[in-house]
């Protein structure tokens, strides 16, 4: 199948809802992650994939490389693979974040205009 769509609240009831597996995804990792306030996830590396955390409600506290900084809705927080990373639910609604995680994954501006007839 060319696409597929979800929702975030479909996907269970649980801290990761699986985006990938619910939706077919095949080029790159792709998680939900819903955190309760006060909750700290885990601290983790990767050996080779990056990871790419966007909130989308709630608000982060990414400890990362020696910075710590809070983003909130529409903040986004770029990580390479190897670099420990820690990540609390700070505020007093859920955090939900989408996070992608893959490696070379770019290939390039390789976009094109559809036809308008491309989408009947």
């Amino acid at each position: 199948m060319g696409h597929s769509f979800g929702s975030i609240e479909e996907m269970g009831d649980g801290v990761f809802r699986k985006v990938r597996r619910e939706l077919g995804v095949k080029a790159f990792g792709v998680n939900a992650l819903v955190l309760a306030p006060g909750v700290v996830a885990r601290p983790h590396y990767h050996d080779e994939q990056d990871e790419l955390y966007f909130v989308h409600r709630g608000r982060a506290r990414f400890e990362v490389g020696g910075e710590t900084r809070e983003l909130g809705p529409g903040g986004v927080c770029h990580v390479e693979s190897t670099t420990p990373r820690r990540v609390t639910s700070v505020g007093d609604e859920d955090l939900v974040m989408l996070v992608v995680g893959a490696k070379d994954g770019y290939v390039g501006r390789d976009g094109h205009l559809a036809e308008p007839g491309s989408f009947d």
